[in-house]
């Protein structure tokens, strides 16, 4: 299985990696993981502990005379965002993900790789399993749930760790080392769904399809932000609301987006038409797809939408409730709302739009808000409520995580940025991230400690598309082992 990936280099990265891709690692389903990692640390004769929620530390002790080196924690979450296409026969808690070598590229097969972030677990390992490396003492800290709610960093326990350094593991582009990222919040609106039969509309006959949006790149709701893609939630409300307006539509189901951390690639909605509007509703979806393609063709030149038959169903929503979650999803915030005022071309605040599902008899509209100034974070998690309260929904935020402050004397950093210099021959960027890291979270818990985030490069994460550049993972390796020798 997989086993083209045992040739790429560094050997013993890829091994792990290669590991790691057999093992099921959900969000909040990282027990098997878990467990793996543990029993590992024990079969390398390390000291190895698993706390209360499933996070796991493995300590490797100093090489003779580099006892006095500075403890170095390095730290990678073990779960992964599980998106599939549609058309792709998988179950994330069975099967192992399929891999294949395209170019310069590692890619799945129809799912997100998790790359993000199995390829940093792969390294921390690697570190540990590394006997001609030279080094002082390390400590490995694998974090659970990293990706739906930060609970391993939220619910560790001081003391659980002691290096005075920390490399984060989960970054995505070789060359840039991040010293900060935005804090976050998630925003969830419900709202109680009303119907009434079809019978009881009119007396004309309805016809029934399944209209789609689908093809859109997607990507990271924080990283992927400020790219001009398409978001399947917004484009699907934009059809259906004039739909309505124009051939009397009535929706008998939808859903679009699924994960609250990634940007909407797909989305439909089974719809009731007057059968007297079923020809201009064609031609109508025909011109829409013509408008998206056009409106994103440079940043999402693969949407589509599609107009299928669909079964008859017996009810629709009821026509005001219809009418009030088409005016949310249409008004409702997605994208950048503000950029940053210190660093130029920095998202400071977004906010995503990410899914909306009939639950039961429920509508779930799940959003997720960013920003690396806490007041205006808090700021468009109100304007996104309020669009949802506007309609009686009911709305919950979640506890949020804090952002973390750049630290631009950072003593790992200067070691970083020289070792970089030594191998490449030229300066790294030095950046904040508008995605969320655990390292606010480890800021809290550890006051005073030291860290950077770094890894090679990846694109498309959180979706199917998601891809590991090869070269970049030996970079980045390379230049581990140099910051080892730099380290004093």
């Amino acid at each position: 299985m997989n086993e083209e990936m045992l040739n790429l280099k560094p050997a013993k990265v890829f091994y792990y990696f290669n590991e790691i891709t057999k093992i099921p690692r959900p969000s909040k389903k990282e027990a098997k993981m878990s467990e793996w990692l543990e029993k590992t640390g024990i079969e390398m004769g390390l000291p190895t502990k698993r706390d209360k929620v499933g996070n796991v530390l493995i300590s490797k002790p100093a090489t003779p005379g580099k006892e006095n080196v500075t403890p170095v924690i390095f730290q990678a979450h073990m779960d992964m965002v599980c998106e599939k296409n549609n058309d792709t026969d998988f179950d994330f808690e069975k099967d192992a993900i399929q891999t294949y070598i395209d170019g310069e590229w590692l890619k799945a097969k129809g799912t997100t790789l998790g790359a993000d972030d199995g390829i940093g677990v792969a390294m921390a390992l690697a570190i540990l399993a590394d006997k001609e490396l030279q080094h002082g003492p390390i400590e490995c800290l694998f974090t659970i749930d990293e990706e739906t709610g930060l609970t391993g960093a939220n619910e560790l326990e001081p003391g659980f760790m002691s290096g005075k350094m920390l490399i984060n593991l989960d970054s995505e582009d070789e060359g840039q080392f991040f010293i900060g990222c935005a804090g976050g919040m998630d925003t969830v609106a419900t709202m109680e769904c009303d119907y009434e039969a079809v019978k009881d509309l009119d007396d004309a006959p309805y016809q029934f399809f399944k209209l789609t949006v689908k093809g859109l790149q997607g990507g990271h709701s924080g990283d992927d932000i400020n790219k001009g893609r398409g978001n399947a939630v917004k484009l699907l409300a934009r059809l259906l609301w004039n739909a309505y307006c124009e051939y009397g539509v009535r929706i008998v189901d939808i859903k679009a987006g699924n994960l609250r951390n990634a940007i909407a690639r797909e989305g439909y909605a089974v719809v009731a038409v007057p059968e007297v509007n079923a020809e201009s509703l064609s031609a109508y979806i025909k011109d829409m797809d013509a408008t998206y393609k056009s409106e994103f063709h440079a940043t999402d030149a693969g949407v589509m939408v599609v107009m299928e038959t669909a079964e008859k169903a017996d009810n629709v929503f009821e026509e005001t409730f219809q009418i009030d979650l088409m005016n949310a999803l249409m008004v409702c915030p997605h994208g950048v709302q503000a950029m940053s005022q210190d660093i130029p071309g920095f998202v400071e605040t977004s906010t995503n739009l990410a899914s909306v599902k009939k639950e039961d008899d429920k509508i779930i509209i799940t959003t997720s808000q960013r920003s690396s100034v806490e007041s205006r974070k808090q700021a468009v998690v109100d304007k996104v409520a309020t669009t949802f309260w506007m309609v009686g929904a009911d709305v919950q935020s979640g506890e949020g995580y804090p952002g973390w402050t750049p630290n631009p004397d950072s003593e790992v950093l200067r070691v970083l940025v020289d070792a970089y210099k030594n191998l490449y021959k030229k300066e790294p960027q030095v950046l904040a991230i508008h995605a969320g890291l655990e390292c606010g979270l480890f800021s809290e818990k550890y006051p005073g400690l030291d860290m950077v985030s770094i890894g090679p490069t990846m694109r498309g994460v959180h979706s199917p598309d998601e891809k590991l550049e090869i070269k970049t993972v030996q970079m980045c390796w390379d230049l581990l082992i140099e910051f080892f020798r730099l380290l004093k």
